[in-house]
């Protein structure tokens, strides 16, 4: 959960920022189950992208109970993507890759679906 943290708080602070504001549009690529939106589309959608991890940075480092089923849900939507995106797109390259694509994805939500006792809040300091 700590690499999560790392990443979702990279993707938060440093390349959702750089993705949104700096790079042009006709660069823009958003993926959504597998499914590839560029331009403006792409663009549209990033601030989606960004407030998920955004909640990701945040419930990870204060292991909101909230974060429990959506973190699982979220990364198990990932793994249907590498799936769809390796069947469906353009030279794609098919359904042994899409499934060993869909692997780790797939064991990660899995973890996460399981680790429902580790999200909750951090005991704070002794009152009295």
């Amino acid at each position: 959960m700590t690499a999560l943290l790392g990443f979702c708080a990279f993707m938060t602070f440093a390349y959702m920022p750089y993705d949104f504001f700096w790079k042009p549009v006709d660069h823009d690529q958003e993926v959504w189950l597998g499914f590839m939106l560029t331009g403006w589309a792409a663009k549209a959608t990033e601030p989606l992208h960004w407030a998920i991890y955004g909640a990701g940075t945040y419930g990870f480092w204060k292991m909101r109970p909230w974060l429990h089923p959506w973190a699982a849900l979220y990364t198990a939507s990932v793994a249907i993507g590498m799936l769809v995106w390796a069947v469906t797109a353009p030279h794609g390259p098919g359904v042994v890759v899409g499934l060993a694509a869909l692997a780790p994805f797939a064991a990660l939500a899995y973890a996460l679906w399981r680790a429902r006792d580790r999200f909750r809040p951090r005991a704070g300091p002794a009152s009295g």
